[in-house]
């Protein structure tokens, strides 16, 4: 019995590799092109509602309008940013 559970445990454990930064530094880079048009469909979905409501905060500023340009400007942000997304992310 001893002899089976040596076998069956020698099989499940992992070979002792010592740390080496050329596998962990191309694994970074696999990792990141594997996920590089998600990643950046993701920053342009931020990206556009922070550039948008804040040229919606401006034009409340300038013209006086109160909350309508952050409201318009949240509200295109969000559109682009998820027309985006989803440009991104469907399957073509």
């Amino acid at each position: 019995m001893s002899a089976r559970l040596a076998r069956v445990t020698g099989e499940m454990v992992k070979k002792n590799r010592s740390f080496s930064f050329s596998r962990s530094a191309k694994s970074l880079q696999d990792n990141a092109s594997n996920a590089g048009a998600a990643a950046g469909a993701s920053y342009t979905l931020i990206g556009s509602i922070i550039v948008l409501g804040g040229l919606g905060y401006l034009v409340d500023k300038w013209q006086g309008s109160a909350p309508w340009g952050l409201m318009v400007g949240l509200a295109l942000g969000i559109i682009v940013g998820f027309y985006e997304l989803v440009k991104t992310s469907w399957p073509r």
